[in-house]
């Protein structure tokens, strides 16, 4: 029973994102300041400078090109399907912080047992892991697996918990790693992110991340560009560029991963090296960009000749009717309005004076409830308001 679960688990870790199911049961690795077993800790594995340098050098404007959602299906050396793979990135807040939230899933069956993998992750703008679940099962009769982890940031620490149930086994083990050592992590969700940004930013030599093994054990992690290629995707012959990730581990093989993206970030296929199961995409995305952006289209500005189309010249007539009705009802309603504009119309007449808006201005002003007190008409009495005498009357005179 130990083999069949051993080799259904290999084939079914090969679907997941990028983290095998471990059936090891021996004791966990003990990391630096946990506390753990006498003796000298193994040095952790650091990111180089390099890596820490792309890290600080990614900007807002590149992770919100890369907020789509990809579907993939599962298939078999044969072309059979096996299940589906979906990754979907969105923006989010956690603590009170602008970062973005990342599901992946895979589910499928092999051999007609279920399994699969998910992940729920929170990634900062900097592709900080703030916190991330980690779900993977396998529904073998009688004897299922299944092994969650979380890890999460507190305290200036990264704790990392896992659980990991064997039929009526359980385990549970807790580690935790300095801030500080944790420089360039990229966790599974992260590595999405960064792989998508990869595909246009381009990789940088020498660079080198941590991220976890398939045991959670802190290890290397390098990138390297694949040569490009022709890939079928539905109808369409579209060109494809890939990414390598491979994870040193310092307790087993290294393993690989092999990706390829269309031009905007879309994922089109995933292979882990030596495995039979590959993720493909069977249809191009809607939201495929092209290498150039599309000029606008510009549109001349025409002239509206609305006298001359009875449609427009007929609704210009409603509309004009509309507001004489409306304007004459409110008149009948408040007849102060005529008896107001009369007598501002006849002092305006008595005073002619230059400033028309000037002389409206004061006039009005004293029925405000602001205004100073005293007479209403003190300052149409003052020169500024007084009209000049025009040449044609002057001539007149003399």
């Amino acid at each position: 029973m130990e083999e069949e679960v051993n080799e259904t688990t290999e084939e079914i870790v090969r679907e997941s994102p990028d983290v095998e199911i471990p059936m090891d049961s021996g004791p966990e690795p003990t990391a630096a300041g946990d506390g753990g077993d006498v003796g000298t800790p193994e040095p952790l594995p650091k990111a180089s400078m390099n890596a820490l340098e792309y890290l600080q050098s990614i900007r807002d404007v590149e992770i919100n090109k890369i907020m789509f959602t990809d579907s993939l299906v599962t298939t078999s050396d044969t072309g059979k399907e096996l299940g589906e793979f979906t990754v979907t990135v969105e923006p989010a807040r956690k603590n009170g912080e602008d970062c973005y939230l990342i599901h992946a899933n895979s589910h499928g069956a092999i051999d007609s047992v279920p399994c699969g993998t998910s992940i729920t992750a929170y990634v900062s703008k900097s592709l900080e892991t703030l916190e991330q679940q980690h779900h993977e099962y396998v529904k073998l009769e009688d004897h299922p697996l299944d092994r969650k982890t979380f890890i999460v940031q507190q305290d200036g620490q990264f704790v990392v918990n896992k659980v990991i149930t064997q039929g009526e086994d359980v385990q549970r083990t807790a580690q935790t790693y300095e801030k500080d050592s944790m420089q360039g992590f990229i966790s599974e969700a992260s590595n999405l992110l960064l792989q998508r940004i990869m595909v246009n930013k381009g990789i940088t030599e020498n660079c080198v991340f941590i991220s976890f093994d398939s045991e959670t054990n802190l290890s290397t992690a390098t990138y390297r560009a694949l040569d490009e290629r022709k890939q079928t995707i539905g109808e369409r012959e579209l060109h494809v560029a890939g990414i390598e990730r491979t994870i040193h581990s310092m307790h087993d093989l290294p393993t690989s991963w092999q990706s390829y993206f269309l031009s905007d970030g879309h994922l089109t296929s995933r292979v882990q090296v030596g495995s039979p199961v590959t993720m493909r995409l069977l249809r191009v995305p809607s939201r495929l960009d092209t290498d150039e952006a599309r000029e606008k289209p510009v549109f001349k500005k025409q002239p509206l000749n609305w006298e001359e189309d009875m449609q427009l010249y007929s609704k210009f007539l409603d509309r004009k009717e509309e507001l004489k009705g409306d304007h004459a009802v409110y008149m009948r309603h408040h007849p102060e309005l005529k008896a107001l504009l009369a007598d501002f119309l006849q002092f305006l007449l008595l005073r002619k004076p230059d400033n028309v808006v000037a002389f409206a201005g004061d006039y009005f002003a004293a029925f405000s409830s602001k205004a100073p007190t005293g007479s209403a008409y003190a300052t149409s009495t003052e020169g500024k308001y007084r009209r000049s005498a025009s040449p044609s009357r002057s001539s007149q005179t003399l």
